[in-house]
């Protein structure tokens, strides 16, 4: 019995091997929350382009919401966690502390939700793909993954949807407003944006102006 437990430990682990090496080459087929997004909309709304193919507007815009340490760290911004942990404490709005390296590994290769195994298994992922991928891979692995709207997935996917344009012709603002409905771009449209949206969208654009793609 314990013999067949570890020929199965032993295959997983292989199989998570080979599906991390071959994502440092290609982008994944489909994900599971992608999955999910098309049985809860009954479409999906994708378009995967290569880094260089991305606008530079989306990729500073994004970095400046999300995670601006992204090309310093190595995948794990301790001070935002710490910070992140001190707010949960106190009762504030909750907050993940997730860096762009932890999503990607969360989106790709896991589900969405909170629970301690897949924050555990979001670690272990992150610390494996930040040694195998390169920074530049792991930001277009996400920009190409990440849930951009209901079943959008993607920049160039979202950017068409929000602008009738390519990524890569977006102008500043448009791009901050893409970055703004993140991490919940259920609950927010750049169509119609809320005052908290509008906020969030002019603090994007300042922040872009510190962000180095580098």
């Amino acid at each position: 019995m314990w013999k067949k437990i570890k020929q199965l430990i032993f295959i997983v682990l292989i199989l998570n091997v080979v599906f991390i090496i071959w994502g440092r080459f290609f982008n994944p087929p489909i994900t599971i929350t992608q999955i999910g997004g098309l049985f809860e909309y009954g479409k999906l709304h994708r378009d995967y382009i290569s880094y260089d193919e991305m606008g530079s507007n989306v990729k500073k815009a994004v970095i400046a919401s999300e995670d601006q340490k992204f090309f310093n760290h190595n995948g794990f911004d301790y001070t935002a966690i710490e910070k992140a942990m001190k707010n949960n404490e106190k009762g504030k709005k909750l907050r993940g502390g997730s860096t762009i390296s932890q999503q990607t590994a969360k989106n790709i290769f896991l589900w969405q939700g909170r629970s301690w195994i897949r924050k555990g298994l979001e670690a272990v992922y992150t610390f494996i793909i930040e040694k195998v991928w390169s920074k530049d891979i792991i930001l277009e692995r996400y920009l190409n993954s990440i849930e951009m709207g209901q079943g959008v997935f993607g920049v160039e996917a979202a950017s068409k949807y929000y602008f009738g344009k390519s990524s890569k012709d977006l102008t500043t603002s448009e791009a901050a407003w893409i970055a703004a409905v993140l991490p919940n771009p259920k609950k927010y449209d750049p169509k119609n944006p809320s005052a908290y949206l509008r906020k969030k969208h002019n603090w994007i654009m300042r922040q872009m102006r510190n962000v180095s793609l580098k």
